[in-house]
């Protein structure tokens, strides 16, 4: 009877479909194409880590993407006002799905030091896309934003590709190196 499960065109069919989705998996983790948007002084540590003293290449997320429409991440830097924020949602719209955002800095997770008495500021980007990783820090360094993005990856390597809320509707929060 057990060799009769290796001559079942449908087992062997999902063997095969399991393997290609493990390797569209593994190339949409390792291949995160970053769209940059730095909107204040987290954006100066942002483009450090790109620099070759961090080196974000190595993780498969280094070159920046000046197109939403070749972006699978992005990375939002500083202070969003409500000027910016439907900017900020409309390039979020533009990204092809799967897609996912990374709240870098006090300023983009809750509003920083002018939501007190600022009435332009929005009070963190969760407010207007949905966020998977946030990073707090003002500003974070550049080795936050790498652990960030490897938390963003072992996410995807958990659910496997997809929108992260569908399996754990939580972001996560990244630590960074002391």
């Amino acid at each position: 009877m057990p060799d009769d499960l290796y001559l079942d065109p449908e087992l062997q069919q999902s063997v095969i479909l399991t393997k290609v989705d493990w390797l569209k998996d593994w190339g949409r983790r390792n291949a995160l194409w970053p769209m940059a948007f730095g909107l204040a002084c987290c954006a100066m540590e942002m483009m450090a880590t790109a620099a070759t003293k961090y080196d974000l290449d190595r993780f498969g997320a280094g070159v920046f993407r000046a197109s939403p429409r070749q972006s699978d991440l992005m990375i939002v830097a500083g202070t969003v006002t409500h000027k910016m924020a439907p900017r900020v949602r409309r390039l979020y719209d533009q990204m092809p799905d799967p897609k996912y955002v990374i709240a870098m800095g006090a300023c983009t997770v809750g509003g920083g030091p002018y939501v007190k008495y600022g009435y332009h500021v929005v009070q963190g980007v969760d407010l207007v896309v949905p966020v998977d990783i946030y990073l707090p820090g003002c500003p974070p360094r550049p080795e936050a934003l790498i652990d960030a993005i490897r938390k963003l990856q072992f996410r995807i390597a958990e659910r496997g590709g997809g929108t992260l809320t569908q399996i754990d509707p939580r972001p996560a929060l990244a630590s960074g190196v002391a």
